[in-house]
């Protein structure tokens, strides 16, 4: 599936691109809009934005730069939560990456959003919940900074047990589902998009795996849809220094 953007020019500080995309047969739903922010540093963006892309269907990106005074008040004029990745479609505003990407998998049921198997989905299910909920300290940490690679960064004991559990639940994956290619279930799903950020932090800041786990890290880092994004994020002309101050 390929994909072409093409910026249009809208009032700042929004720039909207346009994923011209086949939409699936029969499609007649509204059109798609995906709100998301600085695809360098915004890991929730990419996470929802995967999530639609492994959907197949057309949609529209609106992106707002983040951590300026303007920010909050252009997210809001979308959602009530002043918070990035937002779905919306017609009158339906979702927002939350998790409940997107449910609400994708509900809206397109033979997209490969989740495993086809009932235990497989159920296991993605809970990592996913897991990656939504927990990790605070390496959020906090080693915050995404696709185009950054920082060298000699200590990490402290509470991140490390944070990428000692994730890098179990990357080798329980692949020893359990992974048969059938390189991806934690086989082929790319949602669980897949939730850890993506984390493979970019991992790459960032010299996190070291190995066996599976580097194996699947290399994976991700090739997915083509991931390139896609890796590559907008690296021609983006906004920065947010308190990302890129790691020391802080």
């Amino acid at each position: 599936m390929h994909s072409n953007l093409a910026q249009i020019n809208c009032r700042p500080p929004e720039i909207v691109y346009m994923q011209n995309i086949n939409p699936p047969e029969g499609w007649n739903m509204p059109n798609i809009t995906l709100v998301i922010g600085n695809r360098n540093y915004s890991s929730w963006s990419l996470r929802g934005w995967l999530a639609v892309k492994l959907s197949g269907t057309k949609f529209e990106e609106v992106m707002v730069p983040l951590d300026r005074p303007e920010t909050r008040e252009c997210i809001r004029a979308h959602s009530p939560t002043g918070l990035v990745p937002i779905l919306k479609c017609g009158d339906e505003i979702v927002w939350d990456s998790l409940s997107i990407t449910e609400w994708l998998a509900e809206r397109f049921p033979q997209a490969p959003i989740w495993p086809a198997d009932g235990a497989a989905r159920a296991y993605a299910r809970s990592i996913c919940a897991e990656m939504h909920s927990g990790f605070s300290n390496l959020r906090g940490e080693l915050p995404m900074n696709i185009r950054r690679k920082v060298e000699g960064h200590g990490i402290n004991p509470e991140t490390k047990a944070d990428i000692a559990r994730i890098c179990e639940i990357w080798k329980s994956c692949r020893k359990r589902y992974g048969n059938g290619g390189p991806f934690l279930f086989g082929a790319p799903c949602a669980a897949d998009a939730f850890f993506a950020p984390v493979v970019s932090r991992f790459r960032t800041y010299g996190v070291e795996t190995e066996g599976s786990c580097q194996a699947y890290s290399e994976a991700v880092w090739n997915w083509p849809i991931f390139r896609e994004w890796i590559e907008a994020a690296g021609n983006e002309p906004f920065t947010v220094e308190k990302y890129e101050d790691v020391s802080k």
